[in-house]
């Protein structure tokens, strides 16, 4: 499969093979930051720990996940395994319908891409998922969270501000612009 996504048949311009190699190193630097953080972590803080960065809004803390966001499917490792791969697949297998051509698409997809990779690595791994951003004001907390679940929500939002700016396909927009 990752073969076939450098292959020049497939994607044909040198500028999609570009966006598509920068879109990969970032998957990559994501993944490898998603998975050092949590092992220093796991090393250097006390599950349940609590280290105070910024008073009053940041912590970093050590707890585990058995589920999805805010624990949602609790236990359910395989459930949560079988969606990640089925919504990986699925955005590697429709790259091109997702991304329709414009370069932010595909990073954000593989930045969703790095987090469900993350996560899924704790989940095989640790059976749960390590959390260790806690943002909160005064005593109303944010659930913890890690670098691949950022990566997952800033991804999503860079998709969908893009959706909302471009709202035409690439190449549509092009022939719009060069027949006017």
């Amino acid at each position: 499969m990752l073969i076939k996504l450098f292959d020049k048949s497939e994607f044909g311009s040198r500028g999609e093979r570009r966006i598509l190699f920068i879109s990969i190193a970032v998957c990559a630097v994501l993944l490898l930051l998603d998975q050092v953080t949590k092992h220093l972590v796991i090393h250097y803080i006390a599950l349940g720990e609590r280290i105070e960065i910024i008073p009053g809004l940041f912590n970093l803390t050590y707890i585990t996940n058995r589920g999805a966001a805010w624990g949602i499917l609790s236990g359910q490792r395989w459930l949560l395994l079988g969606f990640g791969l089925a919504v990986l697949a699925s955005a590697i297998c429709a790259m091109r319908w997702f991304t329709e051509g414009w370069n932010e698409r595909y990073i954000a997809l593989f930045m969703v891409i790095s987090g469900i990779i993350g996560n899924s690595i704790d989940r095989l791994w640790r059976h749960e998922v390590v959390d260790f951003l806690d943002c909160y004001i005064g005593d109303k907390h944010w659930p913890a969270f890690n670098v691949a679940d950022s990566a997952i929500c800033v991804g999503i939002g860079i998709y969908v501000l893009s959706l909302l700016l471009r709202p035409q396909k690439k190449e549509k927009q092009e022939k719009s612009e060069a027949a006017e």
